[in-house]
């Protein structure tokens, strides 16, 4: 099975928690559900864009390579190696964000304080330990091309995000 469906999938879900990030503590009313939504789409949006830039680029590793069945077999196990570091982060990510919501008041603040707020100044290291997987699983350069723009596209998310929507001084 390839990889990329649970990465893209990933990205994807990383992109929608990047544009509430982006729009995180802007907002002094009490009920911002509309407005949370809405910056989730925005990073989901925008998140999609960017993730088209790997899309593009295993299409013309692909298409230009001279054994089409080897360079895919490099880029699935490529991807597998990549997978790894990103889906024990989620499943940390996920039983932090489970501890926020199901647990009382002050334990599910410390469950931001101890999880995600650190989890989320992680991303560039778990990106990087991610190419580190798809170089070290078998696929070569080809693989860590493909990882390195991917993991470049998901972190300029936010900033991307934050830039064209959240960049200007609100005023009471």
């Amino acid at each position: 099975m390839t990889p990329a469906v649970p990465l893209a999938l990933l990205g994807l879900v990383d992109a929608a928690f990047s544009g509430f990030r982006a729009y995180a503590g802007r907002d002094a009313r009490i009920r911002k559900r509309r407005a949370t939504a809405r910056a989730a789409l925005r990073g989901l949006a925008t998140g999609a864009g960017l993730l088209l830039a790997p899309v593009l680029v295993a299409a013309l590793l692909l298409l230009t390579a001279a054994d089409r069945s080897a360079t895919y077999d490099a880029l699935t196990a490529g991807g597998t190696g990549y997978l790894v570091p990103l889906a024990v982060y989620a499943t940390a990510v996920l039983l932090s964000l489970a501890a926020y919501l199901v647990l009382p008041f002050r334990a599910s603040t410390l469950a931001v304080v101890i999880g995600l707020g650190p989890l989320t100044l992680l991303r560039p290291v778990v990106i990087a330990t991610a190419c580190a997987g798809a170089l070290l699983n078998g696929g070569g350069r080809p693989a860590l091309l493909l990882g390195a723009i991917a993991g470049a596209a998901v972190l300029a998310v936010e900033p991307v995000v934050h830039r064209r929507w959240y960049s200007e001084v609100l005023r009471p």
